[in-house]
């Protein structure tokens, strides 16, 4: 019989972080050197640009909007003991929490989070997450350089917000393995060095939190 392996890669991979940050570059590099199926964010919410502009109500019908094509999104997933495909998705289901958090008033939260409850029970789990972090001034430049309409609008607060709910998000995180990455200083897509040590790390076993910096970003500090 041939002996097992001792490294069961993940079937499941989420990588998830604040806008800008870089999740859909990497989900697209890391599924294409897995050959995996891809899972794309929610993109066209007809709520978020009145959000963005400060539209009464806008925050509660963009976040019920976002939570339930997540939910539908996910949900349809095949992770059956007959399915073998390996799938990475640019954002975790719980991040649709973290932003229900900083957008709702108290009576709109009391009634999402019954919503959210109900709809996060029947969504598949992943087996690795990837945080990718940045600080709020690198976020901004990129917001700047990627020329969206929409995230122009976006304060210096509400970006600071942004980030400070994820790290205190991800800092009490025990769901799934976790492998945080700190961003600011790499570039996955103009630099492969970043990018192969990322895919070398990815190819060893992630236990509970880890934490990942490139041979190059260290030599730098």
């Amino acid at each position: 019989m041939a002996p097992q392996p001792l490294y069961e890669p993940p079937r499941f991979i989420a990588i998830e972080g604040p806008l800008r940050v870089g999740k859909t570059s990497l989900a697209d590099l890391l599924a294409e050197r897995l050959g995996a199926s891809r899972v794309r964010d929610i993109e066209d919410n007809p709520f978020l640009e009145g959000f963005y502009r400060g539209v009464e109500g806008a925050a509660f019908k963009t976040q019920f909007y976002f939570l339930w094509r997540r939910f539908k999104q996910w949900q349809s997933l095949d992770f059956s003991a007959t399915s073998s495909r390996t799938v990475v998705s640019d954002y975790l289901f719980a991040k649709d929490r973290i932003f229900a958090y900083i957008n709702l008033e108290d009576e709109e939260l009391d009634l999402y989070e019954q919503y959210y409850a109900l709809l996060a029970e029947q969504t598949p789990i992943p087996d690795l997450v990837i945080y990718l972090q940045a600080r709020p001034g690198t976020l901004r430049d990129r917001i700047g350089r990627k020329h969206v309409h929409a995230e122009q609008g976006i304060s210096d607060e509400y970006l600071e917000a942004v980030v400070e709910a994820y790290d205190h998000f991800f800092f009490h995180y025990h769901d799934t393995d976790l492998l945080v990455v700190e961003t600011s200083g790499i570039d996955f897509v103009e630099r492969e060095r970043d990018l192969q040590e990322l895919f070398d790390r990815l190819s060893q076993p992630v236990k509970g939190t880890q934490y990942f910096l490139p041979l190059r970003s260290a030599s730098a500090d």
